[in-house]
């Protein structure tokens, strides 16, 4: 954990490549990205806010591919061979807020999987928020990456 950035990671049984299609599955449904609580409570507050828009569905993909919009996420980067996906938050906040999953391969068998978000301040409202921010941004990580993790081991579990 740094200022700026809340990082969770977790070592799964289960193959890299199926981890990441889970990670990364743009079909209709429930998706971790579009439906963890902490993700439904972050829109409900940006509604609140009278927030940009954010009401997308996931893409009806496969896979997730940069440019796709889903939920509140803009999808900059959705990278299979590096199992690598960064999506921007689309709510109304005073600086960008990016959360970035990685699936790594283990030497040993099953993956890695690391989530982190990370929140750029902007001005001086921006480094208050970061500061206030924190202990939130700390548990909706935590959830999420537990969410994400359940999400996988499903996954495995239905192929395997």
């Amino acid at each position: 954990m740094t200022p700026t950035t809340s990082s969770r990671s977790t070592g799964l049984e289960a193959d890299p490549d199926r981890a990441w299609s889970v990670v990364a599955d743009g079909r209709p449904g429930p998706r971790w990205y579009l439906d963890a609580i902490p993700f439904r409570f972050r829109d409900a507050l940006d509604v609140l806010a009278r927030g940009r828009d954010r009401g997308h569905p996931a893409p009806g993909t496969r896979t997730l591919s940069a440019g796709d919009r889903a939920g509140f996420w803009a999808v900059l980067e959705a990278d299979p061979d590096a199992r690598r996906l960064v999506m921007e938050a689309t709510v109304r906040a005073p600086g960008r807020v990016v959360f970035r999953t990685e699936v790594t391969p283990v030497v040993t068998g099953g993956c890695e999987l690391t989530q982190s978000v990370t929140f750029h301040p902007a001005g001086l409202l921006g480094v208050t928020y970061l500061v206030v921010d924190l202990p939130a941004r700390e548990v909706l990580t935590e959830w999420v990456h537990r969410r994400t993790c359940a999400d996988v081991r499903r996954g495995a579990a239905l192929t395997g």
